[in-house]
């Protein structure tokens, strides 16, 4: 039986997301909250989805009070396995039905409405899924230090790490490295202790500003952004290898990279049938109304 409500919570490494809906998968209320990767740091990412669930139930005109008839789906960045289900489970205690999973796997769902296919993220961080036959297996999402090539935290790190070359004179110069250095003043000292605390989304926000020297021809940003969608091309090729008919592209760094793409990838990649806070709803068992579908 399907719960009275349900809850999908998309936890992610740049901003979380959560939405409730009916039994018939009528729309009843959403929030939006600050990054969540319990990878990077548990206790924070679950303040941050507790401030977004609270958030979207007062949006409903519900409290925790409510939250024996709502079951929940969660999607999070830095999903590993039964020890991360138990952490999240006890961190939200008293619903139906509490649900986790890797964010990469609420998003397959979301983007083939429940059905087998593949799907590629390129965010903040990069991952691929491959559904088939009701049989998931996840490529790439290892995290910044292993993974997460093609992504907008590889892409920033990347330019950083050429406007570093540039300025110690042992790599080439452009307006791109010329722009990041300078938004720290030309001082390498302060760009270094910048990158000695800084987490991947904050790498990830010097992506806008590579993506926008790449398209004004600079050909340091042009060569980074061309090896994030050669990385994203390989994890596109893994999941079709792997059997998944129908591929999505999720992410903004994503549909920035399109116009980098081979053409065998860029026609390859269609848009997502539902997003990943949905995906999180069909995960747990929940319905999504058709009228509703929200795809971003």
């Amino acid at each position: 039986m399907s719960p009275a409500l349900t809850l999908g919570v998309d936890g992610g490494a740049t901003r979380s997301r959560a939405r409730l809906r009916d039994a018939d998968g009528r729309l009843i209320a959403e929030g939006t909250g600050s990054a969540a990767n319990i990878h990077v740091d548990f206790d924070a990412a679950a303040a941050a989805l507790r401030a977004v669930v609270d958030a979207t139930l007062a949006n409903a005109g519900l409290n925790r009070s409510d939250a024996g008839s709502i079951a929940m789906g969660l999607g999070l960045a830095g999903f590993k396995g039964e020890a991360d289900q138990a952490r999240v489970a006890a961190a939200f205690p008293g619903f139906s039905r509490v649900q986790a999973a890797n964010d990469a796997t609420t998003a397959c769902l979301g983007a083939h409405a429940g059905a087998d296919g593949g799907l590629v993220i390129a965010g903040t961080g990069s991952a691929a899924i491959a559904r088939v036959r009701k049989k998931e297996i996840i490529i790439g999402g290892r995290g910044f230090a292993l993974g997460d090539d093609g992504s907008g935290s590889r892409v920033g790190l990347d330019a950083m790490r050429a406007a570093m070359r540039a300025y110690d004179r042992i790599g080439p110069a452009s307006m791109m490295t010329q722009d990041l250095i300078g938004r720290f003043d030309n001082d390498v000292v302060a760009m270094m202790n910048w990158a000695l605390s800084a987490k991947p989304g904050d790498f990830g926000g010097f992506a806008p500003r590579v993506f926008e020297h790449a398209a004004n021809r600079d050909p340091i940003a042009t060569e980074i952004v061309r090896t994030a969608a050669r990385a994203i091309g390989v994890l596109t090729r893994g999941v079709i290898a792997l059997g998944a008919e129908r591929v999505a592209l999720v992410g903004g760094v994503g549909e920035a990279l399109r116009p980098y793409f081979e053409p065998d990838i860029a026609a390859r990649l269609k848009p997502p049938l539902y997003d990943p806070t949905d995906g999180a709803i069909l995960f747990v068992g929940g319905s999504v109304a058709p009228q509703m579908k929200v795809a971003r």
